[in-house]
C-alpha cells in the first residue's frame, strides 16, 4: 500500500523504476553533450598554452580589473538610479490626480518599449555624453520604467482591505503607503526587483560598443590579440563565470534580505497567552453570581 498526499499519488515500485531510468538517459545524454563540446574545443586547439598565455601577465590581469572595477561602477550607479526613478515612476502611477497619472504612465510605457541600445547610443550620439553616463542613462530609463510597473504591480497586490482598513483608521495615502501598503508589497516583489537588476547588470556589456571600458571591452582586447593566437574561447571561458557568479551573488543578497526581514520584530507574530479561568479584563471585576 502506498501512502497517499494531498497534491498527488506517491509513485509506485514500477513508476520510480521509470523514472530512475529517464534520469540515467537525461545523465547520459548531459554528459554525452559535454564530452562532445570538450572534444570540438581541445580538436580546435582552444586549450593551447599560446591561447591561455595571456593571463599570466600582470598587463592583462590589471585590464580584466579595471574593467571588472568599471562594470560594477556602472551598474551600482545605475541600480541605484532605477530603484529612484522607479519608485518616483510608481507613485505618479498610483497617484490620484490623472494628469500626474497619465505623464507617468507615458514615459513608462515609452520608455519601457524602447530598446535600451538605441537609448544607449542616441544619449552618446545626439547628445555628445561621455560614455559612462551615456551608459548609466541609457540603462536607468529602460530599467526605473520596468521597476515602476514592479512597484505598482507589488503595492496592487496587497489585499483591498488593509487599505480601507487604513484609511478607516483615519491615516493619509502617504501614511498608508509607507506604512501599511508598501512594507507587505517589498517581500512579495523582491524576487521581480533583483531579477531586473540582474539584467540591469549583465546590460552593462552594452558599454562596449560606445568605447566604455568595462569588462567585456577589455575581454574583446585580449580575444582580437594576433599575438596570442586570438584566444576568444578563453576569454569566454574566464569572463562568463565572473558574471554568473555576480549574478548568483544578487540572488544570493536577495535571500539574505528575505530572511531577515521574515526574522524581523516587525514582522514575527505577538504571542498571545492563552485565556485562563477568572483572568480579569483591566478594570474589570471577578464575574459574580446573581443573587436571587
Amino acid at each position: 500500500m502506498t501512502n497517499a498526499s494531498a497534491l498527488y499519488d506517491v509513485p509506485g515500485p514500477r513508476t520510480r523504476q521509470r523514472h530512475r531510468r529517464y534520469g540515467v538517459l537525461a545523465a547520459a545524454v548531459i554528459l554525452g553533450l559535454i564530452a562532445w563540446i570538450l572534444y570540438l574545443l581541445f580538436d580546435t586547439g582552444q586549450f593551447t598554452y599560446t591561447k591561455w598565455m595571456p593571463f599570466e601577465y600582470k598587463g592583462i590581469q590589471e585590464l580584466l580589473l579595471r574593467g571588472l572595477g568599471n562594470t560594477l561602477r556602472a551598474f551600482g550607479i545605475a541600480a541605484a538610479l532605477s530603484l529612484a526613478l522607479g519608485g518616483l515612476l510608481a507613485v505618479g502611477r498610483l497617484s490620484d490626480h490623472r494628469p500626474v497619472r497619465w505623464l507617468a504612465t507615458l514615459v513608462v510605457e515609452f520608455f519601457r518599449a524602447m530598446p535600451v541600445l538605441v537609448m544607449i547610443f542616441f544619449v552618446f550620439v545626439a547628445l555628445k555624453v561621455q560614455p559612462l553616463p551615456a551608459l548609466v542613462t541609457g540603462l536607468t530609463l529602460y530599467n526605473g520604467s520596468v521597476l515602476a510597473e514592479v512597484f505598482r504591480s507589488g503595492v496592487n497586490a496587497v489585499e483591498r482591505g488593509q487599505r480601507e482598513a487604513a484609511f478607516a483608521l483615519g491615516m493619509r495615502k502617504t501614511q498608508v503607503m509607507a506604512h501599511v501598503l508598501v512594507p507587505q508589497a517589498v517581500r512579495a516583489m523582491l524576487p521581480a526587483i533583483i531579477s531586473q537588476l540582474v539584467v540591469a547588470l549583465k546590460d552593462t556589456s552594452l558599454g562596449f560598443l560606445i568605447t566604455y571600458e568595462e569588462f567585456l571591452h577589455a575581454g574583446k582586447l585580449i580575444a582580437s590579440n594576433l599575438d596570442y593566437d586570438l584566444p576568444f574561447i578563453p576569454v569566454v571561458m574566464v569572463i562568463s563565470p565572473i558574471y554568473i557568479g555576480m549574478c548568483m551573488l544578487l540572488s544570493w543578497f536577495a535571500g539574505w534580505v528575505s530572511r531577515r526581514e521574515q526574522r524581523s520584530p516587525k514582522t514575527e507574530a505577538v504571542a498571545v497567552a492563552t485565556a485562563e479561568p477568572g483572568t480579569l479584563l483591566p478594570g474589570g471585576e471577578p464575574p459574580t453570581a446573581p443573587r436571587p
